[in-house]
């Protein structure tokens, strides 16, 4: 495996492509002015960077998937996140884009928010693919972002820069939900295959071997994200998948409460809960009575 290089400022990833660095902490780069590169390189990513690919260029693996991306396609990556991306021989890369240290946004709006926009975590093939009308909204919002890099620094220099970075990623925000909208089928696909996992988890009994069952636990199962699975389940049922898995198991132990005679601990056991106070907790919120109670009433 290739060394890792770790991307701890702007300068950093500046430097391997050999671009200008003008802002220490945010800079908008354009890969097709690149003057070197190598070929297969892995990075931790200590910034924020997002990019809009004009050609394939290359592979970009996360994790031990590669990205779906394409002509016309963003990708996007977080502080903490590993991607290795191998370079076609010969072919210039052609993207633009943003990079941005967290400390940049700290004290802003943009701060603030920033765990919102879930697409930072999405990985495999959740690639955000754009119309032409799309792409000119984001060349336009990094060129408001590259102008005020070419400002003289001032007291407003800091807020507009984040406003701005933040004007792209609410649009970003925006086509993602676009996504979710055109690929209706697709994710109908998915929310079935969610369904039949959830039932077989209860029925085979996995509460046991592999305990409460979790978002992560069928995210990987259809091979997605975790982030991308939720949004995906909440687009098309209106809940999260954590409610969707929990209404799940209440409705599990409601029929195990009235239709069978085990104690409300077994049961609790049973579903995967290690203690049964916690499993009494979650079951009164859900149903406004406890599972002793439930079974009287019934």
């Amino acid at each position: 495996m290739n060394d890792i290089i770790n991307i701890d400022s702007v300068d950093v990833y500046n430097k391997l492509f050999g671009l200008e660095t003008l802002h220490p902490l945010v800079s908008v780069v354009d890969l097709s002015e690149a003057k070197g590169y190598p070929e297969r390189f892995t990075v931790n990513y200590g910034i924020y960077a997002l990019f809009l690919k004009d050609t394939k260029c290359g592979d970009i693996r996360y994790g031990k998937r590669t990205y779906d991306y394409q002509e016309g396609s963003i990708v996007s990556f977080a502080p903490g996140q590993v991607a290795e991306a191998e370079m076609l021989k010969g072919v210039q890369p052609k993207a633009r884009g943003i990079l941005f240290h967290p400390d940049l946004i700290k004290g802003t709006s943009l701060g603030q928010e920033i765990r919102t926009y879930s697409f930072f975590s999405y990985n495999s093939s959740e690639a955000l693919h754009l119309s032409e009308e799309e792409k000119r909204i984001i060349l336009d919002c990094l060129d408001k972002v590259k102008m005020e890099l070419a400002h003289p620094i001032d007291k407003l220099s800091k807020r507009l820069i984040a406003r701005n970075i933040q004007l792209l990623l609410d649009y970003c925000m925006r086509f993602y939900n676009r996504q979710f909208e055109t690929r209706t089928e697709s994710n109908r696909d998915v929310l079935t295959r969610f369904e039949a996992l959830l039932e077989d988890y209860f029925q085979s009994e996995k509460t046991q071997t592999v305990g409460l069952p979790t978002v992560k636990y069928f995210a990987d199962k259809v091979f997605l994200s975790p982030n991308y699975f939720g949004d995906l389940i909440k687009k098309e049922t209106g809940k999260t998948a954590q409610e969707y898995i929990q209404n799940k198991l209440i409705d599990v132990a409601k029929e195990m409460i009235v239709g069978t005679d085990k104690t409300v601990s077994q049961i609790a056991y049973d579903l995967g809960f290690q203690y049964s106070q916690h499993f009494n907790r979650i079951f009164k919120k859900n149903v406004g009575y406890t599972p002793s109670e439930y079974r009287k009433l019934n």
